[in-house]
């Protein structure tokens, strides 16, 4: 059992690391790691980014994951979020699509219309 104090203690370290992320105020991309984004292909998926931002020493990008997103049927999916812009769903990706997500969209800021939520709701 923790002492008060150690608990106390952990909660400052933890709201720390948050107001850090806060403050970074990067880009983040996030892969739907739920069971159905997983059953389509979205550990690769992540794998591929997380080798490319490294392999490209993008310190003020984030990759992470979340649970459902609440399109099974479009799995995988990735959001970027960059600050000051417009959330964008990236759907039905592989680790290929990923790969040139970092490259297009991370580096190059252009978003891949093909790729996106939109696009395939257009069809």
């Amino acid at each position: 059992m923790k002492t008060l104090e150690e608990l106390n203690k952990i909660r400052e370290e933890a709201l720390e690391k948050l107001n850090l992320r806060k403050e970074k105020g990067g880009i983040r991309i996030v892969v739907g790691m739920a069971t159905c984004g997983i059953a389509a292909g979205a550990r690769p998926v992540m794998t591929a980014l997380l080798e490319e931002v490294g392999k490209r020493k993008l310190e003020h990008v984030v990759v992470g994951q979340t649970g459902c997103i609440g399109m099974c049927r479009l799995e995988p999916i990735v959001e970027v979020y960059v600050p000051g812009k417009e959330k964008v769903t990236y759907v039905n990706m592989n680790p290929e699509k990923a790969r040139r997500v970092v490259v297009e969209h991370i580096v190059n800021g252009r978003v891949i219309t093909e790729y996106t939520i939109g696009a395939v709701q257009n069809k």
